[in-house]
């Protein structure tokens, strides 16, 4: 690398980082969510932008990975093995009626556009997938970690990341044309590491902890953070991903340790999930969006119906009020890394044309408005309350209404 080449390189990269804190500022001003203006800061300056980035692609690129791998990682020291595991053996329901629901609009539009059953499985996987990395972030900008919707609305992504594991080899086999014994090996692979890690998150987490802790902040940092980027590596070459051996590594830790861990990390997660939502949008390319727009409208307005019908229920059957569940539906709108990931291999495979312009533009506008969504869904749910409590009830019993749901969905 040159002088000047580096040069450019640490100008380009204290550029963005600025850029960042400035948009972050105007968030904060306003009170509402950064993601939106991530991304569309990544779409300005981003390939056919007004200004594409020459020198900084690989680190933003890598530095995407780390922050998607950070947001699950400090999601997973939210919850123990013992409550990952009750709420897995409750979700499937929920989790195979958001497959359904999901992955159903964009099966059937690839159909009817004629792009054949390669081409749906791949656009059912994109209309599918929540973005675990932009809920996470949503989650913890609004302060819904401890709400009682949260625990189901973990365990619908814990079952799209799972379900991602099996769904990844099988796309990937039916994309190179390889044969049935070939993509059966790489989903036993794909369920071996699951098995593996969740195997030991469930019975040596202690050791794990044993390991990680220190009493110095430093030592603790780099165990934690290096030890997070091996499993979640190990975890990507073996056909899973890297987010779902990160959140396992998350839930490995408890107890005090996991809450420091949270706060050495909480600087990095935010720096990295930043870059992410940049990077998102500087891969999309905004010339491609305008001819594939209408369906990619119509394909999001059926994916913010659908994840908040599937978010709902979830809550539902864990007892939440009305407002918990709306909240739920909300923070599963988002679309983001999966979906791009799915639509890259499409491309790769053969199949993009233009499946590759719809699926950026239909992550694009859910990525956007998920947030938007979520930061209105609790205003939303109290007005229809009162509204509807206030037809039958005195305006005593609606406020005393209120304060019992509220007491009923935050612990």
């Amino acid at each position: 690398m040159t002088p000047v080449h580096g040069a450019i390189q640490l100008i380009e990269l204290g550029a963005i980082i600025l850029a960042l804190g400035l948009l972050g500022a105007v968030a904060f001003r306003f009170s509402i969510s950064a993601i939106p203006l991530y991304l569309l800061a990544g779409l300005a300056f981003g390939i056919g932008g007004i200004l594409p980035l020459t020198t900084s692609e690989e680190f933003v690129s890598l530095g995407a990975e780390v922050g998607v791998i950070l947001l699950l990682f400090t999601l997973g020291l939210e919850y123990t093995a013992d409550e990952l595991v009750g709420t897995l053996r409750t979700s499937a329901p929920v989790g195979l009626l958001d497959l359904v629901l999901n992955a159903a609009p964009g099966v059937i539009t690839a159909l009817v556009l004629g792009w054949g059953p390669v081409a749906a499985v791949a656009l059912g996987g994109i209309t599918y997938v929540t973005s675990s990395g932009i809920t996470a972030k949503v989650v913890g900008d609004l302060g819904w970690l401890g709400n009682r919707e949260t625990p189901a609305v973990l365990s619908v992504l814990v079952f799209e990341d799972l379900a991602m594991a099996a769904y990844l080899p099988i796309l990937t086999t039916l994309l190179a044309g390889a044969g049935l014994a070939a993509g059966a090996m790489s989903l036993a692979v794909a369920g071996g590491t699951i098995t593996v890690i969740l195997f030991i998150a469930l019975r040596h987490g202690t050791l794990v902890g044993r390991f990680a802790s220190s009493p110095n902040e430093e030592v603790l940092l780099l165990k934690v953070l290096g030890l997070t980027l091996l499993v979640a590596g190990v975890a990507q070459q073996l056909q899973v991903s890297a987010a779902v051996g990160a959140f396992l590594v998350g839930i490995a830790l408890s107890g005090p340790l996991a809450h420091n861990a949270r706060r050495v990390l909480e600087p990095l997660r935010d720096l990295f999930a930043a870059v992410f939502f940049v990077f998102f949008g500087l891969q999309t390319d905004p010339r491609q969006l305008p001819p594939v727009l209408g369906i990619a409208a119509l394909l999001a307005v059926i994916g913010v119906a659908t994840k908040v019908a599937t978010g709902w229920w979830a809550a539902r059957r864990a007892g939440v009020g009305p407002s918990g569940r709306l909240r739920a539906g909300a923070a599963l709108i988002s679309r983001g890394e999966f979906n791009i990931v799915i639509a890259g291999l499409a491309v790769s495979g053969g199949i993009g044309g233009k499946l590759g312009p719809l699926a950026a533009a239909y992550v694009l506008i859910l990525a956007v408005a998920g947030p938007l969504l979520a930061r209105g869904a609790e205003p939303l749910a109290r007005l229809l309350r009162r509204r509807t409590i206030g037809t039958t009830q005195p305006v005593a019993c609606t406020v005393a209404h209120d304060s019992v749901e509220a007491s009923n969905e935050i612990p």
